[in-house]
């Protein structure tokens, strides 16, 4: 691919790549081969009445890609504030940053990550360039107010000048989470900012599910992230009661420039002796894509919060593996996996509101936009069977899926409710980590201590959780053809050959016997302007 962006088969200028950044209807990304070994569930934010109707509070503000180029997979998920502005900005560039030339054969972890790391930087800086034009006219209008003049005498005499600065404003102060995963030569690499997750699904030889969060909340809950905030001169009890940064409660973001460069108009910020809210990533990496590896996810933070505040569940991550898991033993595609398990928090969280009590209701009246991208590796998804019309033949059944999750063996362990969550005595904490570089993602990349980043949970055997066996292999790595697949290995030669003796009218009435769904119907959501 050429070093230079192109849209249509023609070059274009630094500027007007700029224009593309800003008009998602022209991405340059949709030239971008597709990774369809991945798949992406949606649903946007929603407002509940006690009638049980329901409005968006507000435009979708996600944005997600999933591509492969060459020996590259890229994955990406944001959750804008204020906007979709530089949510549709970053989604577009972020690709731009890594898809044209930067990545090397010859590249080790290092130098891959911080190829990342510089990605994020140089997108918020391509992003606030193309502010320029908005930030003058802002200017403009504040140089035509007179000097000292109140804010509410401003509004009385120069409403249109005011209204016009508002709304520069509204477009300025837009930001966006990011997280990104790579997949370069059969190694997986991370990096993220703000709230939005990513955690990864191992499978042992005796069928337990590990998952390993593999990003960083970087919100003002985060003891690193206050020690950070703290250190540059801010009152973090202050911080603590808002819990907000400025638009958001996140600490680290693309974008908004109000929490960036005018951070000194901000009465909690003022004190900060540099920008408190940074574009600097946390980036791990160099995992290696093996056997174990089953499937990975990015979630933006409408996920886990809405099944967090509908259950109060204290172990999230591993709550949404158990529902994909189970998907996948359902479902017949990926986006299918993904929408699926969406539409299920959905229903928990719309039913909560609808049945719960007072706290409850007050507690889920509303909801954020959702974004779920899941990457299977090796996974098999649901495949009809003429020998049952529920389970295919080489599903094993096993009892149950506990969840039990373990913060870093240098934090304490989080307590769990006994109803839902049992203890797994085979493996110690520090066992439960592994693959290169994953025990070190404790560590951020400067001296603050990570706290909320690597959770790991584990599934026991019982009644509930359906797993596909393995062949046994003696390669432990994972093989890939030349496109990028897994290599075969269940057999369904008998299936075809059944397939081929039955009547066309008979395969269509079996087919629809067979078809699979989820247990939860989604919700019809309501759009804005209805």
């Amino acid at each position: 691919m050429s070093n230079s962006p192109s849209t249509n088969g023609s070059r274009v200028t630094e500027s007007g790549f700029r224009n593309i950044m800003q008009d998602p209807a022209l991405s340059w990304t949709d030239d971008l081969p597709v990774c369809h070994f991945s798949g992406v569930g949606l649903s946007t934010n929603q407002i509940y009445r006690e009638d049980g109707n329901r409005r968006e509070a507000h435009e979708n503000e996600d944005r997600n890609f999933h591509f492969r180029h060459d020996n590259c997979f890229l994955y990406g998920v944001f959750d804008g504030h204020n906007g979709s502005r530089v949510a549709d900005f970053a989604a577009q560039r972020m690709p731009a940053e890594l898809l044209l030339g930067q990545l090397q054969p010859d590249f080790g972890d290092e130098e891959v990550k911080e190829a990342l790391r510089q990605a994020f930087i140089g997108v918020e800086k391509g992003y606030f360039e193309s502010m320029d034009g908005l930030l003058a006219e802002r200017t403009t209008c504040q140089d035509r107010l007179p000097e000292g003049i109140s804010h509410y005498e401003a509004y009385q005499k120069y409403p249109e000048i005011m209204n016009n600065l508002q709304e520069l404003d509204r477009k300025i102060s837009g930001g966006t989470t990011a997280t990104v995963v790579l997949i370069y030569y059969n190694k997986l690499y991370v990096a993220n900012v703000g709230d939005t997750r990513a955690f990864l699904c191992k499978t042992d030889t005796d069928g337990v599910l590990r998952v390993i969060q593999l990003s960083y909340d970087h919100t003002i809950a985060d003891p690193g992230e206050q020690t950070r905030l703290q250190q540059v001169g801010l009152d973090i009890d202050k911080l603590k009661l808002l819990r907000r940064v400025g638009n958001s409660d996140c600490t680290r973001c693309i974008g908004d420039y109000h929490v960036k460069g005018g951070y000194k108009d901000i009465d909690v910020l003022r004190a900060a002796r540099v920008e408190p809210v940074i574009a600097d990533p946390f980036v791990d990496g160099g995992i290696e894509i093996d056997q174990s590896c089953a499937f990975f996810v990015i979630m933006s933070d409408g996920l886990y919060q809405a099944l967090t505040d509908a259950t109060g569940t204290e172990t999230v991550n591993g709550d949404i593996a158990k529902m994909v898991a189970q998907e996948f033993s359902q479902q017949t595609t990926l986006t299918g996996v993904a929408q699926a398990v969406v539409d299920r928090v959905v229903r928990i969280h719309h039913d909560t509101f609808m049945t719960g009590n007072a706290d409850k209701k007050a507690l889920c009246q509303k909801r954020d936009d959702i974004t779920l991208l899941v990457r299977n590796f090796n996974y098999p998804l649901s495949m009809p069977s003429p020998s049952s019309s529920r389970s295919p033949s080489h599903i094993s059944h096993l009892p149950g899926f506990t969840s039990n999750m373990y913060n870093h063996p240098t934090d304490r362990q989080r307590s769990t409710d006994s109803s839902s969550v049992a203890e797994s005595p085979k493996t110690p904490t520090n066992q439960l980590l592994t693959g290169p570089n994953l025990l070190e993602t404790i560590e951020t990349n400067s001296t603050e201590s990570r706290t909320n980043g690597s959770s790991t949970y584990s599934t026991s055997s019982s009644g509930e959780m359906q797993l596909f066996s393995r062949r046994p292999t003696q390669n432990t790595d994972l093989e890939l053809d030349a496109e990028g697949r897994v290599k075969a290995y269940v057999d369904f030669s008998e299936w075809y050959a059944a397939l081929e003796q039955m009547s066309e009218e008979s395969k269509e009435s079996l087919f629809k016997e067979l078809q699979l769904k989820s247990v939860y119907d989604p919700i019809q959501e309501e759009s804005a302007g209805e």
